[in-house]
């Protein structure tokens, strides 16, 4: 992390907020698919063998050691299944609920990192986590209206509404800070492109075989849905390839905050292309939780 607290050269500030653009438009594209035909199975094991495919290029191409060690053998197929769950939990949320706030109740995950991390290792969360908590929660029921003032709902009204894509957002955010709080402590030293490679692959297998179990994989409907599955695809594959092959040469590390600005691009996209809108208390919220998170990340270790 110590590089994400120094000051960023222009280049490589130009490039995260690059990435985190494709990130959210990867979110945008998906919710396109998915309203098109789409299955969230099919969406996210078209778009992880893609993946996959382009990084296990980049692993043979710089001629990196597949070898693991017999702990990560042990743990890489759990951190498969996880990601999984939280790739087809986030497109079930994203399917529902707008995309940007889908997004922000994922960005809880910091949270459920610490926390895993604490129920697992004992590790005690720090300071700035449990000082960040109550705004990121505070943001994010301000972005979500869980009251319903914004929508002109009842309590009861906008939770039939909104209440299971939140959930589904929720779960994977969970399910993600697990992710990471098992990466940190069990495989950190296996490298990143080959743990992601490997995951991918599997994260795509294990979408393939439940789409295929569940009916078969179920292709867009119509022309925009086939932009959509390419957009999604295409979008998170150079994504992960610029974070792997450029972000190194410019000196940053891949979970830079600058990330998180993630939700505000897709609400922006979101606006743009899907019609999507949010009142200016939600985007309070909104940015209120993206800058929580953002501080956590630019906190000097």
């Amino acid at each position: 992390m110590s590089t994400a607290a120094r000051a960023l050269d222009p280049r490589a500030f130009a490039t995260l907020l690059l990435l985190a653009c494709m990130f959210g438009a990867n979110h945008v594209a998906a919710r396109i698919a998915l309203d098109h035909g789409v299955d969230v199975a099919t969406a996210v094991a078209v778009r992880s063998l893609a993946t996959a495919i382009v990084v296990a290029a980049i692993v043979m191409l710089f001629r990196l050691p597949w070898a693991m060690k017999p702990r990560h053998r042990r743990v890489m197929p759990a951190i498969g299944l996880l990601v999984a769950v939280q790739s087809g939990c986030l497109y079930a949320a994203v399917a529902r609920i707008p995309v940007g706030l889908a997004l922000l109740a994922f960005n809880t995950y910091p949270l459920w990192t610490a926390f895993f991390a604490w129920a697992i290792y004992r590790h005690v969360p720090e300071r700035a986590v449990r000082i960040a908590m109550p705004f990121i929660l505070v943001g994010l029921g301000l972005a979500l209206d869980v009251f319903g003032a914004a929508a002109g709902l009842d309590l009861a009204a906008q939770w039939q509404r909104i209440g299971p894509g939140v959930a589904f957002a929720l779960v994977a955010a969970a399910t993600f800070g697990l992710v990471l709080a098992l990466t940190q402590h069990e495989v950190a030293d296996l490298d990143g492109r080959v743990r992601t490679a490997l995951t991918m692959a599997l994260v795509g297998t294990l979408a393939l075989a439940a789409a295929l179990v569940s009916g078969g994989l179920h292709w867009p409907t119509a022309p925009t849905g086939w932009w959509g599955l390419a957009g999604l695809s295409l979008l998170y594959g150079t994504a992960f390839t610029v974070m792997f092959v450029l972000l190194p040469k410019l000196g940053v590390v891949g979970n830079s905050p600058i990330l998180n600005v993630e939700p505000v691009a897709a609400l922006l996209m979101a606006w743009a292309v899907l019609g999507q809108r949010i009142t200016p208390v939600q985007w309070a919220g909104a940015l209120l939780v993206v800058g929580a998170v953002m501080s956590l990340g630019l906190r000097r270790r």
